[in-house]
């Protein structure tokens, strides 16, 4: 059974095992929606939502139903199920809201079904045998901590349009070297923590 606190692990998963930062998962969008810091709030905030809703929920299917009935096998498939009509409702919300949001989001909004950090989430809850409270403070953590990694790189690459970047460097080739300094920072305080 995981020892540390709801608070302990809600804050450990924003700023020292950051999801993306120091677990890689989410790369994807990360590089693809953070030119802009209005398109990268808004993934980020739909990125928290179902995050945090999916960690509850997937605890519940699978402390309530996989194990009682002895399917834990069909975890992965129960998982992306869940994940995948938490992301409908939160697409069709979108959609009546906000729809320049949604527009400006595109193709990626559908894909955070398929956003390895929120299927990483539920699988770690369940590796490291969470509480209810635990899960949703793991989820919310890392839904959280990933919307303000891809926030400080929109930000940074609306700055970087202003500035000299060598020819060699600009476009993915800075990026990518922006979020490896980034990842860096945050594996610098793994560890502290035992989640």
């Amino acid at each position: 059974m995981a020892q540390s606190g709801a608070f302990t692990i809600f804050v450990a998963s924003i700023f020292i095992n950051n999801i993306l930062l120091a677990n890689f998962l989410g790369m994807c969008s990360f590089l693809s929606v953070s030119k802009e810091i209005k398109t990268a709030l808004g993934l980020g905030s739909a990125v928290v939502f179902v995050m945090t809703l999916t960690a509850g929920l997937n605890y519940l299917v699978y402390r309530y139903l996989l194990v009682p009935t002895g399917l834990q096998y069909l975890q992965y498939i129960a998982f992306i199920v869940v994940i995948a009509a938490t992301v409908q409702l939160v697409e069709m919300v979108i959609d009546r809201v906000s729809p320049p949001l949604y527009y400006a989001l595109g193709i990626f909004l559908p894909l955070i079904t398929v956003n390895c950090a929120i299927f990483g989430a539920s699988l770690f809850l369940v590796i490291r045998q969470y509480t209810f409270v635990q899960s949703l403070a793991y989820g919310a953590g890392s839904g959280i901590g990933w919307c303000l990694a891809i926030l400080a790189m929109a930000g940074l690459r609306q700055k970087m349009k202003r500035s000299r970047v060598h020819p060699a460097l600009e476009g993915p080739g800075i990026t990518v070297l922006i979020a490896g300094i980034m990842s860096l920072a945050f594996i610098g305080f793994s560890g502290m923590v035992p989640m």
